[in-house]
């Protein structure tokens, strides 16, 4: 796909939905599974590049009939890791968009990457496919982290990938994590002035969180390692705003920093409650069709998602009507991770409610008192106060809904 493609064959009156619509492909397969992650990522010496190619074709297939018309604002190829796909199936996918879709024509087309010497020499080619946004998997700058966290590339690595991505892609992000055991505010202090000597207009900052099914899981019950307390973790999140504060960029997510006008727009579709298609093992999705709300999810394991899809023309195990209660709570969870909170007019038109009579009075006063929360005129956000107890805060605001 051309950086121009898409750019033709327009829809005369494409349909636009509120807070955006885009595409989610999955690519499941890595070089090794990192001990902290939980995505459906999985480890293959051999991958069928054209039977892959070919099921995610049909699956966008199967998805594009249910929504042709729509303005297609973004593409997110996401993993596992998708800078070890074959740029043609990246272009493959991208040159058959506009059979379905009114291509926007600044559309985002995002890509995650790995920062090893063997992928970053394959950043031209996933710009000649047409993806215009690369986002670097760093994690840190310090070798001895890497190893902790199972990372196969060295910090001198990861400078030269954000080099390479830099002079070859209109818009770039790199994500780091902290908050690793034995982390103090000067180590994470030092990460983040090399990170922001890139000059980055986008990054992703992580604090670690151990997940169940990760081998961290197991470690950390059986007391491998110790990770910061609660107090240095939102010393090391304060330090972390500050420090990006300063550099141009803002916190418009509670782990994401940007240069205004940077921010990534094909997230900004999930929190602010868009649909998106997703297509790729596991993948999930969320659209609107007839004026009711479905989310769909697909086969999770890579072998079984492919056999779905010879047998049946497509892997989608779920597609089902999202109830009111369950639309209302997936709206406050994902609005409220945004610096600019929920917008009360998109909340009506996507849950058909006003936003106070989805609100316990009592609870949502109590929170604004405690200057954890504000309500006004725009909508409903947490504070600077409020973000460093999200969870506390949105399970506070979803509880009578569960």
């Amino acid at each position: 796909m051309s950086a121009d493609t898409g750019r033709h064959n327009r829809v005369s009156d494409p349909v636009k939905i509120p807070g955006g619509f885009g595409l989610y492909v999955h690519w499941p397969f890595c070089v090794s599974k990192c001990p902290y992650c939980d995505f459906n990522s999985h480890v293959s010496d051999a991958v069928d590049h054209k039977a892959w190619q070919s099921g995610l074709l049909a699956e966008l297939d199967h998805f594009g009939n249910k929504t042709k018309g729509r303005r297609l604002d973004t593409v997110f190829f996401g993993g596992g890791t998708p800078s070890l796909m074959p740029p043609d199936t990246v272009a493959a996918i991208l040159e058959a968009l506009p059979r379905y879709w009114d291509v926007a024509p600044d559309i985002e087309i995002t890509l995650e990457a790995n920062p090893s010497s063997v992928e970053a020499r394959k950043f031209a080619d996933f710009r000649a496919a047409g993806v215009n946004r690369v986002s670097v998997g760093v994690q840190s700058f310090d070798n001895e982290a890497l190893r902790f966290l199972g990372r196969a590339h060295s910090a001198d690595a990861a400078a030269n990938a954000i080099t390479i991505a830099k002079q070859t892609f209109d818009r770039t992000s790199f994500d780091l994590i902290y908050a690793l055991p034995g982390q103090n505010p000067e180590d994470w202090a030092r990460q983040l002035d090399r990170a922001l000597g890139f000059s980055p207009e986008h990054l992703s900052l992580y604090q670690l969180t151990i997940e169940k099914g990760t081998t961290f899981y197991s470690d950390h019950r059986n007391g491998a390692f110790d990770l910061p307390d609660e107090e240095l973790a939102a010393d090391l999140y304060e330090l972390t705003g500050e420090s990006v504060l300063k550099a141009g960029l803002h916190a418009y997510e509670v782990s994401n920093y940007a240069v205004i006008g940077q921010e990534s727009r094909h997230n900004l579709i999930y929190w602010r409650g868009g649909d998106y298609a997703g297509i790729g093992p596991g993948a999930h999705g969320r659209l609107t069709i007839d004026g009711q709300r479905y989310r769909s999810e697909q086969v999770p394991l890579p072998a079984n998602w492919l056999g779905s899809i010879g047998q049946r023309g497509h892997a989608t195990r779920v597609f089902e009507i999202i109830t009111g209660p369950e639309q209302i709570i997936e709206y406050l969870l994902m609005g409220m991770r945004l610096s600019e909170g929920i917008d009360r007019r998109l909340f009506a038109r996507r849950t058909g409610r006003k936003l106070e009579d989805c609100l316990d009075g009592a609870r949502t006063k109590v929170l604004q008192e405690a200057g954890l929360i504000e309500l006004d005129a725009a909508g409903l956000r947490a504070t600077a106060s409020g973000r460093l107890r999200l969870n506390a805060l949105t399970e506070a605001l979803v509880s009578e809904f569960v």
